[in-house]
């Protein structure tokens, strides 16, 4: 798992052990079911959102059942806990001629070669911040217009790379001079470069391009996926060009392309608009 997600995790099962101190209750291994459900609802109270319940409730239920598996308790007081569902909200994208004002920066400014390779291959490949912070020149196939990417739980999956980002590549490492191993995008020190910098320069780079939705890195990979999916309709294949374990995390796309369709049709049909 991702360093994030562990640290997740710690705080979830720190809260849970906190709450058990301040309830008299000595073990938390020794939890009811009734109890668990009370520090869920202790948690509601205290004002987390559905989402970070669902985390809370992730966390416990995955350290039960490590308890369960090694024989340290009978039963799991998580087995049929359910936290309340989250609103699911669909993702923020930018349509296509957005995302075309955006990554064709004008390469002469200061940095220019860099972040017209960052943004356009982004927006190509619809690969995660992480992934693209972490990337390699060896991880990059030009000739097959292809980029190896480590993904979530270890999971490498090869996405192909559009012309305008391979040339956009190609003329930074012209520029840079980056060996096989050096990161495709350094930072200060000549290690990767942070996801908070990239997520600080995008903003900037969007604003000067004259677009004033809060452009984020996420946002540039959920246009990709909607873009994709609004022309070919393959569901499978965007799933796998994100490297989603799950295609049920897909499928919000398939609501955004709904919503587009819906828009269309508001916008054309004659008796498609409803009076007041």
């Amino acid at each position: 798992m991702s360093a994030h997600t562990l640290d997740a995790y710690q705080r979830d099962l720190a809260a849970l052990s906190q709450w058990c101190e301040g309830n008299d209750v000595a073990d938390p291994q020794a939890l009811a079911g009734e109890q668990l459900r009370d520090f869920i609802a202790a948690e509601h109270r205290r004002g987390l959102s559905p989402k970070s319940l669902q985390r809370r409730l992730s966390a416990c239920r995955s350290f039960y059942a490590w308890l369960l598996k090694n024989g340290a308790i009978d039963n799991s007081p998580a087995a049929g806990l359910r936290a309340p569902k989250a609103p699911r909200k669909l993702p923020q994208v930018l349509d296509a001629d957005e995302a075309v004002q955006l990554v064709e920066l004008p390469t002469d400014a200061p940095l220019g070669l860099r972040d017209r390779a960052l943004l356009e291959l982004f927006y190509s490949s619809g690969l995660r911040l992480s992934e693209l912070c972490a990337l390699r020149w060896r991880d990059l196939d030009i000739p097959s217009g292809l980029v190896l990417v480590h993904g979530k739980g270890n999971r490498q999956r090869s996405v192909p790379v559009g012309s305008h980002a391979l040339n956009a590549l190609q003329a930074w490492r012209r520029d840079s001079g980056g060996g096989n191993e050096n990161p495709v995008f350094p930072g200060r020190g000549g290690g990767p470069i942070t996801q908070r910098a990239v997520q600080i320069r995008i903003k900037q780079l969007a604003q000067r391009q004259g677009l004033f939705k809060n452009v984020h890195p996420h946002m540039l990979r959920h246009s990709f996926a909607s873009h994709i999916l609004e022309s070919s309709g393959d569901l499978r294949g965007v799933q796998e060009l994100l490297g989603h374990a799950d295609i049920a995390t897909t499928q919000i796309y398939t609501h955004l392309d709904f919503q587009h369709l819906a828009k269309v049709y508001d916008a054309t049909h004659p008796r498609a608009k409803r009076k007041s």
